[in-house]
């Protein structure tokens, strides 16, 4: 293990059956609300390691059940691969096993998913994700070949994003069941559908995946009465989308549909676009956990003075994430 970073502990994370909504849920070995971290710069233009800590710490103290960092909303297209690796690591660190922590792997080559991986599990890693490569004409076959390959180098549970309205690539649900059955390791998924792609995936793969959705968690409640196992929001709302996750495993449905219905017109606004989500979710982030200002990495959507009022109306019951 590197830089002293505890392992987490996998089995204390292995979930019984759940009967719930529509679908029952059984044995998924990682579920709930895992919000995708952003990165933070400071002045200078560098991450943010204060931020970064404060981060972690805010999210598992509102409830989170785990973490994920070096997604699209982290920037990891504006990241180099020795900050994705530097941030990683200080979120493993800090997480320090309180829970569990999916890292996503975006770099373009095998043997560069490979390094990004046991960088990752060596220090805690409890899950990675696999972006697929930046090639927008590779057939399907070539996409198993390439996320089957590093699969198969990866000591710990892999994931796929299978995000094509945002990547420009991407698996249909026979494909991601095809890597399945060559590479049983694949086992969790992270799509980007609506509640209607949510159900034809989750029927299609018939509990074959840990689903998580993305989205901002716009359709949380739809995904989750599909079998879906959680949700990979931002971390703005993070503690009413933990709040609301466990109220409707609870068996509080109204009380959880309740909540959404009062944070969807928020959620909304942030899932304009990506580049919106990063824009306002990130400084709504900072103010619920303390950050006076943010600085952006060039190039980035700027913030409107109406997208701010917009933002502070529908955020304005939210206060300071506390660590």
């Amino acid at each position: 293990m590197k830089n002293g970073s505890p392992r987490v502990n996998l089995t204390k994370f292995k979930k019984t059956s759940i009967t719930t909504g529509l679908a029952e849920m059984t044995s998924f070995r990682f579920e709930g609300i895992y919000p995708m971290l952003f990165a933070f710069f400071d002045a200078d233009g560098q991450l943010d390691r204060d931020a970064c800590r404060k981060q972690v710490d805010a999210c598992i103290a509102a409830g989170s059940h785990g973490l994920a960092v070096g997604g699209l909303a982290t920037e990891c297209n504006k990241l180099t691969t020795i900050e994705k690796r530097q941030l990683s690591d200080w979120v493993l660190s800090d997480a320090a096993g309180r829970v569990p922590v999916s890292v996503t792997i975006s770099e373009p080559t095998i043997s560069g998913q490979i390094e990004m991986i046991q960088a990752a599990s060596g220090n805690g890693a409890a899950w990675v994700v696999l972006q697929p490569p930046p090639v927008k004409s590779a057939s399907e076959a070539e996409l198993i070949k390439f996320f089957g390959q590093v699969a198969d180098d990866s000591p710990v549970p892999v994931g796929i994003q299978n995000a094509p309205q945002f990547i420009g690539i991407g698996l249909t649900d026979a494909g991601l069941i095809e890597l399945n059955n060559r590479h049983p390791n694949v086992s969790i998924l992270k799509a980007e559908g609506d509640a209607v792609l949510s159900g034809q995936l989750a029927a299609a793969s018939a509990g074959t995946f840990d689903l998580f959705n993305g989205r901002n968690g716009i359709d949380l409640l739809d995904t989750l009465s599909a079998g879906f196992a959680g949700v990979i929001p931002s971390p703005d709302a993070v503690d009413v989308e933990a709040r609301i996750y466990n109220l409707y495993h609870a068996g509080e449905h109204g009380e959880a549909e309740r909540e959404f219905k009062e944070i969807l017109p928020l959620l909304t606004f942030l899932m304009i676009s990506l580049e919106h989500l990063i824009c306002y979710g990130k400084r709504l982030t900072a103010r619920r956990i303390g950050i006076e200002n943010v600085f952006d990495r060039t190039p980035a959507k700027a913030p409107t003075a109406f997208g701010l009022e917009v933002l502070s109306h529908w955020s304005r019951d939210l206060g300071r994430l506390e660590s």
